[in-house]
């Protein structure tokens, strides 16, 4: 026996995207933890001189500094676990976060620049990240810690099909 026709739309479908996922090095982690603290302590930095003036909030500014800096950190393995792309026929998939999820699609096509940026840390721990830059300006996707020669492969790789993809635009 089937359900009544109440002109209700169908359920939507979440969008099932199979294959392997490839994850990032996981000295990101490291990454992480070092922005993290860099982070908290100019947290805390900002309300020292309100505990030095003796203002009511000084102290409750630092404990929130700290607690957030606590959660950033408690958080860092679980969010570096969350990245990861695919390479598909047509485009590539990107996704993050755990709270807030991000995929993103990039045609190959689409794809006009791949830039590969190191920072102090990253580059003192072998790492990189592949930025696209696509006619949108929102579709920034940027995938972190790839080990550098992941890195340089990957976006020679993407070229190479961004190239044979707008052949026929």
């Amino acid at each position: 026996m089937s359900a009544p026709d109440d002109g209700a739309p169908p359920p939507q479908r979440r969008l099932s995207i199979g294959g392997d996922w490839h994850r990032v090095s996981p000295k990101l982690l490291g990454v992480e933890i070092a922005s993290g603290i860099v982070g908290t302590l100019v947290l805390c930095a900002v309300t020292v001189p309100f505990i030095v003036l003796g203002t009511w909030f000084g102290w409750p500014a630092f404990g929130l500094a700290v607690l957030i800096g606590v959660v950033t950190l408690a958080l860092a393995p679980r969010r570096v676990r969350a990245i990861g792309y695919q390479l598909r026929a047509d485009d590539l998939v990107f996704r993050r976060g755990i709270m807030f999820h991000r995929v993103v699609s990039v045609p190959y096509g689409r794809m006009q620049l791949i830039d590969i940026n190191r920072g102090p840390v990253a580059r003192a721990l072998g790492l990189a990240e592949l930025k696209f830059v696509t006619a949108a300006a929102s579709t920034g996707v940027s995938i972190p810690g790839l080990v550098e020669a992941e890195a340089n492969a990957l976006r020679d790789e993407l070229v190479a099909l961004a190239e044979s993809r707008r052949v026929g635009l």
